[in-house]
C-alpha cells in the first residue's frame, strides 16, 4: 500500500550541469562584472578563473569567429561596431576571444508513478539557469565584453499517451495503426 501512495519518489530525475566554478547565475554575472575593458589583463582573467585551459566550457574564439559573430555578411566599414570589437577584428591574429557557456538544468518527474511508468502520462518539472559571455582580448588586454543568459528557467512539461506503453513506437504501435486504418 505504501508504494501505491508514495511511489512518486521512484520517478526519474536528471541534472545537466556545466562543470565550472559558478553555482548560480549571480555568481557568474558578478565575476563577469569585474572585467573592465581596457583595464583587465589576461592574468586578471585567469585570476577570475576565465581561462579555457583550466575552466571547462570556455571556448577560444579567433578573429574570424569574432567577425562572423559581430558582422555576418557585412564588411567592417559598413557596420557600426563597438570600438573594442573593431580593434579586435583589425588586429587579426593578435586578437582572441573567450566564450563562456555555463548552465544548470534539473529535470524531475512528478505525478502518478503508475501513469508515468506505463507511459500514459508523464509530468516533468524543469528548473535551472544559463549564462553566456564573450570577452575579446587584444595584445593581452580585454577590449570588449558582452553577456547574456537566462537567470531563471522554469518549465513544466506534460506528455499524454492514450495508448500508454503501446504508443511508444515499435511493432505493437504499427499493428494497432494497421488494425485501425491510420
Amino acid at each position: 500500500l505504501h508504494c501505491l501512495s508514495g511511489c512518486s519518489g521512484l520517478l526519474p530525475k536528471d541534472e545537466a550541469v556545466t562543470v565550472g566554478d559558478w553555482d548560480t547565475y549571480d555568481d557568474v554575472q558578478q565575476t563577469f562584472d569585474k572585467i573592465i575593458p581596457y583595464q583587465t589583463s589576461l592574468d586578471d582573467l585567469s585570476k577570475l578563473n576565465i581561462n579555457p585551459e583550466i575552466n571547462a566550457n570556455i571556448s577560444i574564439l579567433n578573429y574570424s569567429d569574432v567577425t562572423t559573430r559581430f558582422i555576418p555578411g557585412l564588411s567592417i566599414q559598413d557596420y557600426k561596431l563597438d570600438p573594442g570589437i573593431k580593434e579586435c577584428i583589425l588586429a587579426k591574429s593578435n586578437c582572441k576571444g573567450f566564450e563562456i557557456n555555463k548552465k544548470v538544468i534539473r529535470r524531475k518527474r512528478y505525478g502518478n508513478f503508475w501513469a508515468d511508468f506505463l507511459n500514459f502520462k508523464r509530468k516533468t518539472d524543469i528548473v535551472g539557469w544559463s549564462f553566456n559571455g564573450i570577452v575579446l582580448v587584444n595584445d593581452g588586454v580585454v577590449v570588449y565584453k558582452l553577456s547574456s543568459g537566462q537567470p531563471v528557467i522554469h518549465e513544466k512539461v506534460e506528455e499524454k499517451n492514450p495508448l500508454g506503453p503501446l504508443q511508444s513506437g515499435g511493432i505493437a504501435t504499427d499493428v494497432i495503426r494497421d488494425e485501425l486504418d491510420f
